[in-house]
This record gives structure tokens, C-alpha cells and sequence, in this order.
């Protein structure tokens, strides 16, 4: 089977280690059997995104999100009916922001995102850094992962982290993070999202296998250094979480 990453501004959204997302996917995909293409779109590119099986953005600044809302605002037609369709997609760091209704800067001018949620995001001064431990409806195990905003988001009915023992969620400590809607899966916490939680990759790529009738082994592809690695954060932040309670 042949699938179709569309990779949403690499050069210019790529925060973190951010592109680790898109490499993860391509090699878990192709360890089923698939053939990965990967499409790099760039502002001013005008690309024809139809027939993707995965949409990416990563994170970046706030003045490079800046930058890329201008360009993206084109393809928020095409991102919601795709979205609609049920084609799988990761909105990670301040990419997800985008999704939203609209972005409000530190200096108050405010810009518009695609509109695929009624959610609206406002930065200011102050830097939210920490490390993030939370739950999901997903999978049963805790998603880990590095907060570095500077916005609150408000407004997300459907999140995609529905608590946090550790770390500022949307628009509050230890509140619900993120955005979750049919096989749109977008989140604030950044760099490489999906190698740091093995369960949250196959998900995804569950996701895009089932809208193209690809069936799963019972086996899944597994990744020991992964593994080991997921293991190793969930359990020192579970600690750490459970002292400061």
C-alpha cells in the first residue's frame, strides 16, 4: 500500500526535534509493508495536499507561527475536509494553535487559524516550561512529554489529554491539554512526540491503516529503545508527580 505524508513547513516548524515525528511514523508504516511517500510543503509552494493519508505540522516560535499562518490559511479548506474524511493528522507545539479560530499575539493583534475548532489562543509574556504527565481516552498508559508555550488556549470541548497529574494543560495547571476530534490528534507539548510515546505512534498509525482498510498484525511493530526510553520518563515523572502532591 502506498501511503502519502504531507509534512506541513519543515524548515520553518521544526522545534525540538520535531521532524523525529514524521521519521518515527515513516518507519513504523514501512515496517508493515507500506511505501511511504513524504510531500515537504513550503510557504509560497501553493501544493495540492488531496489524497494525503497523514498531515504534520510541527512546533515553532511564535514569530515563525506568525509566518506560517499567513501561508497555511490556504489550505484550511482543504485540512477540514480531509479532517472530516477522517484523514489522520498531528498538530504538535504552537502548530496546533493553527487548528483554532485564531491566535491573539503578545502585542494583541490578533490573526485567524483554519477554523477547524471554535478553540482561540491568546500569548503573552509569560513562558510555561515544564515537563507534562497526563492521561488519555485513548490508551490506558500516561502520555509524557515538554511544554514550552507562552499562550492559553480556551475553549477545547474535545481535548486530547483529558487530565494531567503534572504540568499546565490548555489554560490551566494540571488541566486538559490538547485537541482530539475523529483522527485529528493536535497538542502544545513539543519535539518528538511520538517516539517518547510508543502507544500515542500507534494510534496514530491505527488511525491512518483502518481509513485505508490496511489490516494490523496481531503483533505490532515494537521499537526497544522506544520502549526502554517511554518507560524510563513515565516512571521518574509519576514520582515526581506523586512527591509534590
Amino acid at each position: 500500500m502506498e501511503l502519502k505524508i504531507v509534512h506541513f513547513y519543515p524548515d520553518l516548524m521544526s522545534l525540538y526535534g520535531s521532524y523525529a515525528n514524521v521519521s518515527v511514523l515513516r518507519r513504523y508504516l514501512e515496517t508493515l509493508g507500506c511505501t511511504i511517500t513524504v510531500q515537504p510543503v513550503r510557504p509560497g509552494e501553493g501544493a495540492d495536499i488531496a489524497g494525503a493519508d497523514f498531515l504534520f505540522m510541527g512546533a515553532g516560535t511564535e514569530r515563525a507561527q506568525r509566518f506560517a499562518a499567513g501561508d497555511f490559511v490556504q489550505y484550511g479548506p482543504a485540512v477540514k475536509a480531509l479532517a472530516e474524511d477522517g484523514c489522520a493528522m498531528l498538530f504538535a507545539g504552537t502548530a496546533m494553535e493553527l487548528l483554532g479560530a485564531s491566535v491573539t499575539d503578545k502585542d494583541g493583534e490578533t490573526y485567524s487559524g483554519i477554523g477547524l475548532a471554535a478553540f482561540t489562543t491568546v500569548q503573552g509574556s509569560r513562558r510555561i516550561v515544564g515537563d507534562v504527565y497526563g492521561s488519555t481516552d485513548l490508551y490506558p498508559e500516561p502520555v509524557v512529554g515538554f511544554m514550552n508555550k507562552c499562550g492559553e488556549t480556551h475553549g477545547v470541548e474535545t481535548p486530547l489529554l483529558t487530565g494531567l497529574t503534572m504540568g499546565f494543560g490548555n489554560e490551566a495547571e494540571k488541566g486538559p491539554e490538547g485537541f482530539h476530534w475523529k483522527n485529528v490528534f493536535a497538542s502544545e507539548l513539543t519535539g518528538p512526540l511520538l517516539v517518547k510515546n510508543p502507544r500515542l505512534l500507534e494510534a496514530v498509525a491505527a488511525a491512518i491503516c483502518a481509513r485505508r482498510g490496511i489490516p494490523l498484525p496481531e503483533e505490532r511493530p515494537a521499537f526497544p529503545y522506544a520502549e526502554a526510553g517511554y518507560a524510563i520518563t513515565a516512571e521518574q515523572l509519576k514520582l515526581r508527580a506523586e512527591a509534590k502532591q
